[in-house]
């Protein structure tokens, strides 16, 4: 071999390996497929937004009206079997109420003609069957506004885990197709990403409660936890 033509089948000699090397590397063919589950269950607990309004011409007087009439509610859940752990403050308004009168010029004057005070009380019911026993207490006791209901459950771990069963196995139910339409074969999985959960609440609400009813109808119905997941499978 020629001097001249030794360095170049020198650096033949170590690209070749190198190339190969790099060829051994390479990721294998792969499909990226989603599966999405859904699992049901009744709600075990409902979530109940009450509020008291009371108003009177100094913001003392109506602060301490709402104090006693929420007092009052607070005194009746617990009769009612509620725990100090399921009542919670979810806060406290104190709002001017004034009434306009339109001037000559145009212009409106505010006149100021009483305050308003509203404390509104979120409460956990763990026992669905008695929600409209609780309403129809609190609005027998001074609960004049609010009304929001979402049915939930305390622990929903074993719903989940059938949605993301029934998510995994969707998605490899699509990788399946997919690759037989292809002409490949799926090889291992790859890679499983949880890509989210969400309960569906089954909300019901109202602007305000009307007091002469004696009794309120409640459904609780069902709850829908959706999971869907992203996986990875190698193609053969």
């Amino acid at each position: 071999m020629t001097r001249h033509l030794l360095p170049i089948a020198l650096a033949a000699a170590v690209a070749f390996p190198a190339l190969a090397s790099a060829a051994d590397t390479q990721p294998p063919p792969r499909i990226i497929v989603s599966g999405e589950g859904e699992a049901t269950v009744a709600p075990d607990m409902a979530i109940l937004s009450l509020s008291v309004m009371r108003e009177a011409k100094s913001a003392r007087e109506a602060l301490d009206a709402n104090n006693d009439a929420m007092a009052a509610v607070i005194t009746a859940m617990k009769s009612a079997g509620i725990a100090d752990r399921d009542l919670q403050t979810a806060g406290i308004q104190i709002n001017p109420r004034y009434n306009y009168t339109n001037k000559a010029d145009g212009s409106q004057e505010a006149q100021l003609v009483a305050y308003q005070v509203t404390n509104t009380l979120s409460v956990r019911v763990r026992n669905v069957d008695k929600t409209g026993e609780i309403l129809d207490k609190a609005v027998s006791l001074g609960v004049n506004q609010g009304g929001g209901i979402t049915f939930t459950n305390d622990d929903p771990k074993a719903t989940i885990t059938e949605a993301r069963k029934k998510a995994v196995a969707d998605a490899m139910a699509k990788a399946k197709t997919l690759a037989e339409a292809a002409g490949v074969s799926l090889g291992k999985v790859l890679e499983i990403t949880d890509q989210n959960v969400a309960p569906v609440p089954m909300p019901m609400a109202a602007k305000s409660f009307d007091a002469a009813r004696s009794a309120v109808p409640v459904q609780a119905g069902e709850n829908s936890y959706n999971v869907q997941v992203a996986v990875t499978f190698e193609l053969k």
